[in-house]
């Protein structure tokens, strides 16, 4: 089953649910303020995607820690096992292995088709 990873309150998670509510695609959602993110699923995702593309440097919580976006890579991995919100989201496991971060309606509608 697809595992959709964010916050309730996020405009993209909300567009993703319900795109596949939409669809009636089966998913579970996991939240990333109650659910810590292990150094072994971070691994995992940076495998299917670049830490460019998983780490948010546009969010407000990026910004109310007054990060810099010179960060290196291995920086950005140990405020992400720290701060679960500066995950880009959302993040969804997708059930033949690919992983999509953030929600582009084409993009979904083309792997859910």
């Amino acid at each position: 089953m697809i595992k959709v990873y964010g916050i309730t309150t996020c405009g993209s998670v909300k567009k993703a649910i319900a795109f596949f509510k939409a669809k009636v695609v089966p998913y579970t959602f996991v939240d990333l303020k109650s659910t810590q993110i292990s150094e072994a699923k971070l691994q995992e995702w940076l495998s299917c995607q670049p830490m460019s593309v998983i780490f948010n440097t546009k969010g407000t919580k990026f910004k109310t820690l007054g990060l810099s976006k010179e960060m290196d890579d291995a920086e950005k991995r140990g405020w992400l096992l720290r701060e679960q919100l500066l995950f880009k989201r959302p993040i969804v496991e997708c059930e033949d292995g690919a992983l999509l971060v953030g929600f582009d309606e084409e993009v979904y509608a083309k792997k859910f088709a």
